[in-house]
Parts: structure tokens; sequence; C-alpha cells
């Protein structure tokens, strides 16, 4: 086993460690970007690609495996502060929000499919069905809105303007 001031000093250097986090934030945050918000589930993609990574990055340091825990702790605080990053710029320009987080889609319209958004999100009809069944709807006629949310789930506004049941589990299945 390493001494104790092992622990407490980087083994690579500092600037590797920023540009392995750097990395790997942006490149796996434009992969899951790309493959679209039902794969995140209930969670944001941000939400989610932090939890990975951060526990990716940490496992060298719990395991042992890196000579000092600087180097998991710097990269953990390096994708952090992205994930901070993304956020702030989404909000701070507006333009920008687009292409760094995710919107609504809009899945049904004053009754109507949108088979456009459908087929945009890999969506069959059926599946859609079963999501509005675990919101109590039985008939896209009685659905003013029916939304894909950024963090997976579907939302529905009903044409009666009565409550929606609750969907009956966390996430769309992907």
């Amino acid at each position: 086993m390493a001494g104790w001031t092992d622990l407490f000093r980087f083994s690579v250097p500092v600037e590797e460690s920023l540009l392995r986090g750097t990395v790997m934030f942006l490149a796996t945050y434009a992969i899951v970007r790309v493959a679209g918000k039902r794969e995140a589930g209930a969670h944001s993609l941000t939400d989610l690609l932090v939890v990975v990574l951060v526990a990716q990055a940490a496992a060298p340091g719990l395991a042992g495996k890196s000579a000092g825990t600087l180097d998991s702790l710097l990269v953990i605080a390096t994708i952090y502060a992205w994930s901070v990053a993304i956020d702030a710029l989404a909000y701070r320009w507006p333009a920008l929000a687009p292409l760094l987080k995710s919107r609504p889609v809009a899945l049904i319209r004053d009754g109507r499919i949108n088979q456009r958004a459908l087929r945009r999100e890999f969506m069959g009809r059926e599946e859609l069905m079963a999501e509005l069944r675990m919101h109590g709807v039985t008939d896209v006629k009685d659905v003013a809105r029916a939304y894909l949310e950024p963090s997976g789930m579907i939302s529905v506004i009903r044409a009666d303007h009565k409550e929606p049941d609750p969907p009956t589990k966390s996430h769309v299945a992907g």
C-alpha cells in the first residue's frame, strides 16, 4: 500500500486531468444529446451525465488504482465545472439554449398525433398510447397537448382540463 502522503498527491499532470475531464464531459454530452431525451430517463441530460462521469472519475481513487486521490478529485471538479458552465451559458445567452438544452416536444396537439415528432423521437404510436394510458387517457381525442419533456417523461394536458392520472412509472421505457 502507498504511504499516506501518496494519497494526497497528483500521479498525473494537473493539465492532463483537466483535459481528460473536459474531453470526457463534452464528448459524452454531445453523444447523449444526439441520442435524445428518451434515453435520459427521469433526470435531465446533465444530471445523468454528471452522475455517470463522476462515478467513473471517482472509481480509481476509491479502488486504489491511482496513486493519489487528487487526480480523481480534479477530474470530478472539472466535470462539475462543465456542467455548471453549460447551464450558465444556456441561461445567460438564451440563443444558445436550443443547442445546449433539450426542449419539450409536442407529441399531440388538439387530439391529433404529431407523426413527425414521433418519428424524430423514434417513438411508435403504441408506445405513445401506453404512456397515455398510464396517465388515465385512452383516447387521443381527449388530449389537448402531450409533450415529451426534456426529462424523458411525457406530460399530458387533457382537453377537458381535468388533471390526468399521475404516471405509474418513473420514466419512458426506451
